[in-house]
């Protein structure tokens, strides 16, 4: 019988890649002059690419590879006008407020009812705190795991530590990548939510032969389907 449902954070339960659009095309605007705004996409992506394994995932990483991006394109003369809004839009997007997905709390809420309930998720420990904090949902988890990478060897960490039979444990996220194809590798079913924007780091292929693969149009399906794979066990 399933014991645990797991949930990613961004995408999953509130909105994340949209403020990162957002502000990649307020970047783009602001230098305009320097680079055409396809390179500049190209270079920022790349620029994250390279900086994950040194400041993580979120925000703080994010800005740090635009002001990068900007000292590269222009050969180090970007103005100090144009770092200071880079900078502000950074904090602009630590302080927005929390909007949750549809669905999100009817699901969390009912399945807390039956189920040990996880969250998941990786980036910026302070900024996760804060955002679950905002989201109304802490009160609904049994534990909290802010992780800097999600593959099958952290899952695999996770369920050991908390007494998990992984086999008994669901992962539900946005993330083919991190939240789906890793909890399945490492024992666990994974539940697919996608989400309208993915980021481009995060492509992976879907599983959709293996046995304990689901995918839901959003997260109010999800009650039904736990209880749906709960009878065919």
């Amino acid at each position: 019988m399933l014991t645990t449902i797991c949930f990613d954070a961004d995408d999953t339960l509130w909105h994340n890649e949209r403020f990162f659009r957002l502000t990649e095309a307020r970047f783009v605007e602001l230098l305009c002059d320097h680079a055409d705004p396809d390179h500049l996409a190209e270079r920022l992506l790349d620029a994250e690419r390279r900086n994950i394994e040194h400041y993580g995932y979120g925000v703080k990483g994010f800005t740090l590879s635009m002001i990068e991006t900007a000292l590269q394109v222009t050969e180090n003369r970007v103005p100090g006008a144009v770092i200071a809004e880079i900078v502000s839009a950074g904090q602009e997007m630590l302080a927005h407020p929390i909007e949750l997905l549809p669905g999100a709390e009817q699901a969390v809420t009912a399945l807390s009812e039956d189920f040990q309930i996880l969250l998941i998720t990786k980036g910026d420990l302070i900024h996760q705190e804060r955002k679950l904090a905002q989201s109304g949902l802490g009160e609904r988890f049994d534990g909290v795991e802010i992780v800097s990478e999600k593959h099958a060897a952290v899952y695999r960490d996770i369920f050991s530590g908390r007494s998990i039979a992984p086999e008994a444990a669901v992962m539900v996220g946005n993330s083919l990548k991190s939240d789906v194809n890793p909890a399945i590798e490492a024992g666990g079913w994974g539940v697919h939510v996608p989400f309208e924007l993915a980021w481009a780091l995060e492509h992976a292929e879907a599983p959709r032969a293996h046995p304990r693969f689901r995918e839901i149009g959003e997260l109010s399906a999800l009650p039904a389907l736990v209880e749906e794979i709960c009878r065919n066990i």
